[in-house]
């Protein structure tokens, strides 16, 4: 007799789900002609009738109920189609087995085995978001004694935890590790996944390395008064993800996981989604979920499908709901809408906004009307933020320019554009700002793409004056400006090396070293970064709509906008110079909106050898009493240091 259909019935979910004193199995195979379960990693199999799965005629999934199936049980699809047959891993499978992939069985996994500790976490507000862009294979990786071990090992979930505090203190509240799901291979950038809902293996340990890893996730939940994890509780891959998680909530800091739903894959295995039932030509091409096209080097989704459309909607699900993620980055919108999947990406954020509509939606698209993605229904996409590029394109021009010394052309005016709300958005925080990512500066078999901020700001020297005092004003810019700003791993202290995903490429490690005694420079410009972010997230004005660019002054290459909350004051004064000589003792006359005391809260001039004994500035503060000027009301001198950033406050923050 063919399997059980006891628990089953139309909502019965696909994948393999315990219930009762078992568990139901579920999945699409319209092709096939049947479906076996093979349970407990068995590896010579011989198709038995009771293994074999229900087929539904009319919507082509295959149901079962196996009784005494359990939390880790391995199990397998055996599928004989009319052309061939085979061993198929099951494209909703939760956890894979650690070691043989792709020649691998998928585990059984309960949803509530890892005991969640988040419970007040709340994440930010949209207009809040400050975003840490990261790459969990390269990342950091120490032992007990501190030695980095990275060098020709992929890092895991449990060594980034190590950085959590850090960045914690650093004051980003959002994480953006690069996609996080099973991919081909032992490195990656993640954007080639195959097995969608499955951690990334590489990334998780076994039960043989986790005693040292378990030491440091508990004294990290000590840290916050949280009962210690027993062993049993960090050895799933599908735990040790959550776990890196919930402490990050714990710490304050959101996660938001990067997805691919334009593309998936690139050299699939016979096991694999791609082949997965055995169409009816021989050459296995007409696959069930993926078009006839090919992107990036992998099959584009046929978003056509309801089935498809199902799977990568619940896929989206999977993160909010069983992993607590506070939110997505959908990766290249701009191929699924080219390749007709507009209707699917309305329906993939409308039905996750409802699902958990505290949960951000960022799409990069970069289609031709950039706001359709998102402006809501019907005439948009639906999701709450998109990628832009004024702001870094603008940045960039600009300090490429200035790398050209004392005598170049500087067109700030180019900024402009890029700090005003983007054309057609409805509000500013939907803009999603960087000037590097994970794309931009990535070195790929010598394929060089764009440079570091500080190699760019001085390509002779990335660590003289004018590479630190000018990466001060890029990074300046982007932490002031509206929109939601992403820093990309190093930015915070000035790395200049390209990045590599390839762990034997040490020499294109985050150098984290320099942090520690090696790089002043590094270390100095961590404290910069960290006490802007500090600003950023106490100044409500620099997180709010209205910005009036009120000054551009291009032949002394100095720029200031004022910022302030509607209705409510709070005014702010961000003034940038890219002179390379100082204006001295309140030389420079500047508008001011509003007349009195103006605090000077911040110097960049300041943290060069920090504390800079020689710091050029105001004293902290500076009076407005002076004749109209710049379209303000009122005007003040100031002492404007070379290369520098200066933002002045009614208020010191709150």
């Amino acid at each position: 007799m063919p399997a059980s259909q006891q628990y089953i019935s139309n909502n019965t979910p696909m994948g393999a789900n315990l219930i009762a004193d078992g568990a139901t199995f579920r999945v699409w195979a319209p092709n096939a002609e049947h479906v076996y379960v093979a349970l407990n990693g068995v590896r010579n199999y011989q198709p038995q009738p009771g293994d074999d799965l229900v087929k539904n005629p009319v919507t082509g999934h295959w149901t079962g109920f196996f009784p005494g199936v359990q939390d880790g049980t391995k199990y397998r699809y055996f599928i004989v189609g009319k052309h061939d047959s085979g061993w198929k891993r099951d494209p909703w499978a939760r956890e894979l087995e650690l070691n043989g992939y792709p020649d691998c069985d998928c585990n059984v996994c309960a949803p509530n085995t890892y005991p969640w500790h988040d419970q007040g976490f709340h994440p930010p507000a949209f207009r809040d978001l400050i975003v840490y862009q990261f790459h969990v294979g390269v990342f950091y990786a120490r032992d007990e004694q501190g030695k980095d071990i990275r060098p020709d090992r992929v890092s895991k979930f449990l060594d980034a935890v190590d950085r959590i505090e850090y960045l914690a203190d650093l004051g980003v509240n959002a994480l953006q590790p690069l996609p996080v799901v099973e991919f081909q291979g032992e490195w990656s950038l993640g954007y080639n996944g195959s097995d969608l809902f499955s951690p990334e293996m590489d990334y998780c340990v076994g039960p043989d390395q986790l005693d040292a890893y378990l030491r440091k996730v508990n004294a990290l939940l000590a840290k916050k008064n949280c009962a210690p994890l027993a062993a049993l509780q960090l050895s799933g891959q599908v735990n040790q993800l959550k776990a890196f998680v919930d402490l990050c909530h714990l710490y304050g800091l959101a996660v938001i996981v990067d997805v691919v739903y334009n593309h998936a894959g690139g050299n699939f295995d016979g096991q694999s989604i791609d082949h997965f039932d055995f169409p009816d030509n021989p050459d296995k091409t007409n696959s069930i979920y993926f078009s006839q096209n090919d992107w990036a080097g992998g099959r584009i989704f046929a978003f056509q499908k309801p089935e498809v459309q199902d799977f990568l909607i619940n896929n989206a699900k999977m993160f909010l709901e069983e992993y607590h993620a506070d939110g997505l980055r959908f990766d290249e919108v701009s191929a699924i809408d080219q390749n007709g999947g507009w209707f699917f990406c309305q329906n993939l954020a409308e039905t996750l906004r409802s699902a958990k509509p505290e949960a951000v939606q960022i799409a990069e698209y970069w289609g031709e009307y950039r706001w359709l993605g998102v402006w809501q229904p019907p005439q948009g996409m639906g999701f709450d933020i998109g990628y832009t590029d004024g702001i870094r394109d603008g940045v960039r021009s600009v300090l490429a320019e200035a790398a050209g010394g004392a005598g170049a052309d500087v067109h700030l005016s180019r900024l402009q554009a890029g700090l005003q709300r983007p054309w057609n958005f409805s509000a500013a925080w939907q803009a999603y700002n960087c000037i590097e990512n994970h794309d931009f500066v990535l070195d790929m078999d010598g394929d060089h793409r764009k440079p570091r901020i500080s190699k760019l700001a001085d390509w002779s020297n990335p660590r003289s004056w004018y590479a630190r005092s000018r990466a001060r004003v890029a990074t300046g810019m982007l932490l002031t400006a509206p929109g939601v700003p992403m820093l990309f791993m190093g930015q915070e202290f000035l790395e200049d090396k390209l990045w590599s995903d390839n762990p034997s490429r040490s020499d294109l490690f985050v150098w984290w070293d320099g942090l520690e005694g090696q790089d002043r420079q590094m270390s100095d410009f961590r404290s910069f970064t960290r006490d802007l972010l500090w600003l950023r997230r106490h100044h409500p004005a620099l997180r709010s709509e209205p910005i009036n660019v009120f000054h551009i002054n291009e032949s002394d290459r100095v720029l200031a906008f004022h910022r302030w909350v509607p209705g409510g004051g709070r005014d702010v004064v961000v003034v940038f110079s890219l002179r390379e000589a100082t204006f001295p003792d309140r030389s420079y006359v500047l508008g001011f909106p509003l007349p009195g005391a103006w605090l000077e809260v911040f110097n960049s001039d300041a943290y060069d050898n920090f504390p800079n004994p020689w710091v050029q500035g105001n004293g902290g503060g500076i009076t407005a009493d002076g004749p109209p000027r710049h379209e303000m009301s009122q005007s003040a001198g100031i002492t404007l240091p070379a290369n520098s950033v200066l933002v002045f406050t009614r208020d010191p923050g709150d």
